[in-house]
């Protein structure tokens, strides 16, 4: 079943070619704020060239997940201003003087 905008005979029109471009070939401008980006086969085709294949694209995404959940496990971790902790180291043979009196000796 042909487009309407496909003619009859063996040339097609422009809409008619960019419409097998589409369908056979995978090839997409992008519209809207992707303006400039197009699709050409399994690749991601940036304005400036630059492709992106599916995999790397999973990669980036994989990448921007791990360093959110690093980020997030930091803010929960962070000390809360404020609390000073102090630590005093005592020997044993001195915190057992104190505490049970002189030892027998």
């Amino acid at each position: 079943m042909r487009p309407p905008c496909w003619p009859d005979g063996p040339c097609p029109n422009a809409c008619a070619r960019e419409l097998h471009d589409r369908v056979a070939h995978n090839r997409t401008h992008l519209h809207g704020p992707w303006d400039g980006w197009r699709l050409a086969g399994r690749d991601l085709i940036a304005p400036d060239g630059e492709r992106i294949s599916p995999e790397r694209l999973r990669g980036i995404l994989w990448r921007q997940e791990a360093e959110q959940r690093r980020d997030a496990l930091r803010a929960r971790r962070k000390p809360r201003s404020g609390h000073v902790v102090t630590v005093l180291r005592i020997r044993q043979d001195d915190w057992h003087r104190e505490r049970f009196g002189a030892v027998a000796g």
